[in-house]
C-alpha cells in the first residue's frame, strides 16, 4: 500500500502511518521536543540511517513532523512534531499504560 492510498478505517490508517516498531519509537523520542537526526539515531540503537530517513520523510509527507534546516556551517537539521504529531502523545501514553498492565509471564507471580 502506498502513502498516497490511505485506508478509510481509522485503525488501519494508523497502522499504515505508524508501521513497524521504529515509527512509534521515533514519535516517542520527538515527544520530548525537536531532535537532530544524530540525536534520534543515538536514542534508537539498532535503527539504520535508511529506516530513520524513510520514516521521517513519510511523517513529513503526512504532516506529522516538520523538518527545519538551519543555514549554518555545518548545516543543522531538526525534526519536530506538528500539532497533528503531538496528538499521538495520548495514544502513546495509553499504549504504555496498557502494556504495563499486562502481566509478565516470566515474572514470579505469587497468589
Amino acid at each position: 500500500m502506498t502513502d498516497s492510498c490511505l485506508p478509510e478505517c481509522g485503525v488501519a490508517r494508523f497502522l499504515v502511518l505508524l508501521n513497524g516498531p521504529w515509527a512509534t519509537l521515533i514519535v516517542r523520542e520527538l515527544l520530548h521536543g525537536p531532535r537532530r537526526f544524530t540525536e534520534l539515531r543515538g536514542a534508537l540503537p539498532g535503527i539504520s540511517p535508511h529506516t530513520l530517513t524513510s520514516r521521517l520523510r513519510q511523517f513529513e509527507r503526512h504532516g506529522i513532523v516538520t523538518r527545519t534546516m538551519y543555514a549554518e556551517i555545518p548545516p543543522r537539521v531538526e525534526y519536530e512534531l506538528t500539532a497533528l504529531g503531538e496528538g499521538l502523545r495520548d495514544v502513546l501514553e495509553a499504549m504504555a499504560a496498557w502494556a504495563t498492565a499486562v502481566p509478565d509471564p516470566g515474572a514470579d507471580v505469587t497468589v
